[in-house]
């Protein structure tokens, strides 16, 4: 009996780091943020993120976008304001029942549900207008959260901003997105 209870005690926690969900450490000028994602719920945008982050697409970017009171955008653009070439645009997982929430990071798209492809945003505040359905039957999909250096999403967030060509609420000194890398992935090992 004592052999059985033991036997599911460790698949019980051999189940538990199977079920770890993958950690991104995003290093910014401003500090580091650390974000779990949801691979169970948000499977599509999880790898599809993970892609641009293990090759290393991330580092050098800026956060182009910065509104206070609603979210801060980044992923796509250089500290010229020259937008980076991008794999091709992912399903909408829109319904995958999570929620932008603070702190919670989701892919950006344009009016087209599912044109998503490096962009992101953290969400400064609930958003709940961009969930699923959302205006356009669509929504915007969260694959994760900040589970750490939230501070540093709010600081991005008072940044002083501006336009820059056709481009609104650009941060008028560019925050830069120095470097990302997994440091944990999804069966719980420590990234090297």
């Amino acid at each position: 009996m004592k052999l059985w209870i033991a036997a599911l005690l460790l698949l019980g926690t051999l189940g538990s780091a199977l079920a770890a969900n993958p950690k991104v450490e995003v290093r910014t000028s401003h500090g580091v943020i650390v974000l779990e994602l949801n691979e169970k719920e948000a499977p599509i945008s999880v790898d599809n993120f993970l892609k641009y982050v293990t090759t290393g697409y991330y580092d050098g970017t800026i956060f182009h976008r910065v509104i206070d009171g609603f979210m801060v955008q980044g992923g796509g653009f250089d500290a010229e304001m020259r937008q980076k070439p991008t794999l091709a645009p992912i399903q909408n997982e829109a319904k995958n029942g999570l929620r932008n929430v603070q702190g919670s990071i989701a892919m950006a798209r344009t009016s087209n549900p599912h044109s998503a492809s490096a962009q992101f945003f953290i969400n400064l505040v609930d958003n709940r207008a961009l969930d699923y359905p959302s205006r356009d039957g669509w929504g915007y999909a969260v694959f994760g959260r900040v589970i750490s250096g939230f501070e540093v999403v709010q600081a991005i967030g008072k940044v002083a901003t501006g336009s820059v060509g056709p481009y609104q609420n650009v941060p008028s000194k560019p925050v830069i997105v120095e470097s990302m890398r997994l440091i944990e992935s999804a069966t719980g090992d420590q990234a090297k």
